[in-house]
């Protein structure tokens, strides 16, 4: 599901006992370095904003941000918030699970509004 857009970035959810979202990048850059500089240090300022929304929306343990792409060749960064009591926990969200998890979580529909609401401050603070 999509919980933000702008001219250069998309923010999307991924599905998963975990609060789990995915920040792309609208052109299909290959590589983090392959950014024009200007979006590189945007991309980092959209993570750091999913990051601490993240941390302060659902508390969690840990936050985990992985930027592969091997399977999907383009710019994008995952950022997990991790619990002792998930299913993977202390293993990547991507391993082998450990136990099977029920986490009581707060509504993730208002942490998307979180993200959004201030993700929309920081661009309109840009222009």
């Amino acid at each position: 599901m999509l919980i933000y857009e702008d001219i250069d970035i998309s923010i999307e959810t991924e599905e998963s006992e975990i609060p789990w979202v995915k920040i792309f990048t609208k052109e299909p850059y290959k590589e983090l370095g392959d950014l024009p500089k200007e979006l590189r240090l945007k991309l980092w300022e959209v993570y750091d904003i999913v990051e601490y929304e993240m941390k302060h929306y659902y508390n969690p343990k840990k936050i985990n941000m992985a930027s592969f792409a091997n399977i999907l060749p383009r710019v994008h960064i995952h950022v997990m918030a991790r619990f002792e009591n998930d299913s993977w926990f202390p293993n990547p969200a991507w391993g082998e699970k450990l136990r099977e998890a029920t986490l009581h979580l707060p509504n993730e529909d208002e942490f998307y509004k979180r993200v959004f609401n201030a993700l929309s401050l920081y661009v309109k603070h840009l222009k």
